[in-house]
C-alpha cells in the first residue's frame, strides 16, 4: 500500500473510532442515568407522618472541614445555616485545618449574619497534625471533628458546596427511610472559569459512566462510590469502620470510606442530588490541574495502564475529531491537486477514504454537541464553550500521564500546596 493510501486509511480509522466512542459514551450515560436513583423531592420526602416523627427525635451534626477557603466559606455556611430544620437537634461545626487566609474571620462573620450562635454553629481549630504520622487532605480535620460529635448522624460537607434550603431535610429523611449507613449525593457541577468549561463537562461524563450508580447501590455488587462533597453517615457505622482516622493516609478518602462501608456489610446509598446541591470545584486552571492530577490515577485504582489508556481514549474522542477534520480536508484537497495533475492511479479511492474520514470527524464534533446537550439537560450545565471540547480533551489527556508521574514519584503531588507523598 502506498503512503498516501495508508494515510487516508489511518485518518478514516481514527475518525470512525472517535465517533463510535462518543456514541458508546452517550448511550452508556443515557442508560446509567435512566436507572439512577434520585433524591426524593420535598413533597415525597415529607409525606410520611412516621418519617416526620423519626426526624424530630434524631440528631445531626454537619461538619465542614476548611483549609484556606476564604473564597467559599461564606456562601457554604450561609446555605447551611439557612436550611430548613432537618431534625429536632442539629448543628454546624466548622473545622479550621490551619488556614493561613481569612477563612475563620469570614466564617464567623457569615454565621453572625445568619444569626447563628452556639450550639447551632461552632468553630473548632484542628490544631497541628501529629508528628511522625501521615495525614493527607481533610482526614485530620474530619477526625478532630468527630471527637466532639455525639449526634446520631454526621454529614461531611465540603466548603465549595451550596445547598438548597430543603436539602438537609430531604437527605436525612431518605437516608432514614432507606436504612442507609452512608448516604451520598452527586452534586450539580458549576463552572465559572475557562479551565472548568474546558474540563468539567468531560470529567462529569467520564465519572457518570465510570462509576455506575446502579451498581454502587446494589449490596451484591462490589462497586462502591460516594461523592466526597456530601457524605451523610450514621455515626455508629462511621465509628465501626474506623472513620477518617483509619484512612489517614488515603488521598481519595471518599472512595475508601464507601468501600469500607460496603465491605463491612453496611448499607451504602449513592443518589443523584442535582436539584439539591451545587459544587464549584475549582476557581482557576492551577487549582484544577492540581486537583485532577491528584485524583486521576488513584481514581482508577492505581492502575497505570488504565490511567494512560483512559487519557488516550479521551484524546481520541474529544480532540480527535477537531484535529482529524481539517487534516482529512486538507489532505483531500492536496492529493486531488497533486495526483490529478500527475495523472497518478488510485485517486478516486484515496479521495473517497479522505472524504469519509472528514464526514466521520464532523459527525464526531456533532456528537460532542449532542453530549453537551445531554449534560445540560441532566446537570443544568450550559453549552458555554462547547466548541472548545477539543482543547478540553487535550487538557484531560495530559492530566493522565502527569497524574501517573506525580503519584508514583511524589514530585509535585500536592493538594492546596500541601504535599501528599
Amino acid at each position: 500500500m502506498d503512503p498516501a493510501t495508508a494515510l487516508a486509511w489511518a485518518l478514516l480509522s481514527l475518525a470512525a473510532a472517535a465517533a463510535l466512542g462518543l456514541v458508546i459514551l452517550i448511550a452508556g450515560l443515557a442508560r446509567v442515568f435512566a436507572r439512577a436513583p434520585r433524591l426524593a423531592n420535598q413533597q415525597e420526602s415529607g409525606s410520611d407522618a412516621s418519617a416526620s416523627v423519626a426526624l424530630a427525635s434524631t440528631s445531626l451534626t454537619v461538619v465542614v472541614p476548611a483549609y484556606n477557603e476564604a473564597a467559599n466559606i461564606a456562601a457554604c455556611l450561609t446555605s447551611l445555616l439557612g436550611s430548613e430544620d432537618p431534625c429536632g437537634d442539629w448543628r454546624v461545626l466548622l473545622v479550621d485545618d490551619g488556614s493561613s487566609d481569612a477563612t475563620v474571620a469570614i466564617a464567623r462573620a457569615a454565621a453572625g449574619a445568619c444569626g447563628a450562635k452556639e450550639p447551632r454553629f461552632s468553630l473548632l481549630d484542628a490544631g497541628p497534625r501529629p508528628v511522625g504520622e501521615r495525614w493527607v487532605g481533610k482526614n485530620w480535620a474530619c477526625s478532630r471533628a468527630m471527637e466532639q460529635v455525639e449526634s446520631e448522624w454526621v454529614l461531611f460537607v465540603d466548603a465549595d458546596v451550596r445547598l438548597q434550603p430543603a436539602t438537609l431535610r430531604r437527605a436525612l429523611t431518605q437516608a432514614t427511610a432507606d436504612g442507609a449507613d452512608l448516604f451520598s449525593l452527586a452534586p450539580r457541577l458549576s463552572c465559572g472559569c475557562l479551565a472548568e468549561w474546558l474540563v468539567q463537562p468531560i470529567m462529569a461524563s467520564l465519572l457518570g459512566l465510570g462509576f455506575p450508580i446502579e451498581a454502587a447501590n446494589d449490596p451484591a455488587s462490589a462497586v462502591a462510590f460516594a461523592a466526597g462533597p456530601f457524605m451523610l453517615f450514621r455515626r455508629s457505622a462511621y465509628a465501626a469502620i474506623g472513620g477518617h482516622r483509619a484512612l489517614a493516609a488515603e488521598v481519595v478518602e471518599d472512595l475508601a470510606l464507601a468501600r469500607r462501608i460496603k465491605q463491612d456489610g453496611y448499607r451504602l446509598r449513592y443518589l443523584l442530588g442535582l436539584d439539591a446541591l451545587e459544587l464549584r470545584m475549582y476557581s482557576d486552571f492551577a487549582s484544577l490541574w492540581e486537583g485532577w492530577t491528584k485524583n486521576w490515577l488513584l481514581g482508577l485504582d492505581g492502575d497505570v495502564a488504565r490511567a494512560l489508556a483512559a487519557s488516550s481514549v479521551v484524546l481520541l474522542m474529544f480532540s480527535g475529531p477537531w484535529l482529524l477534520a481539517p487534516a482529512a480536508g486538507l489532505a483531500a484537497v492536496g492529493l486531488a491537486a497533486v495526483e490529478f495533475a500527475a495523472g497518478l492511479p488510485g485517486l478516486r479511492l484515496r479521495l473517497l477514504l479522505l472524504l469519509s474520514a472528514l464526514t466521520l470527524a464532523l459527525a464526531g464534533i456533532g456528537l460532542q454537541l449532542v453530549l453537551r446537550l445531554w449534560i445540560r439537560r441532566q446537570f443544568q450545565v450550559p453549552l458555554t464553550f462547547w466548541w472548545l471540547m477539543g482543547a478540553g480533551g487535550l487538557v484531560v489527556a495530559a492530566i493522565g500521564p502527569v497524574s501517573v508521574w506525580r503519584t508514583l514519584s511524589g514530585r509535585g503531588w500536592t493538594w492546596k500546596g500541601r504535599p501528599l507523598a
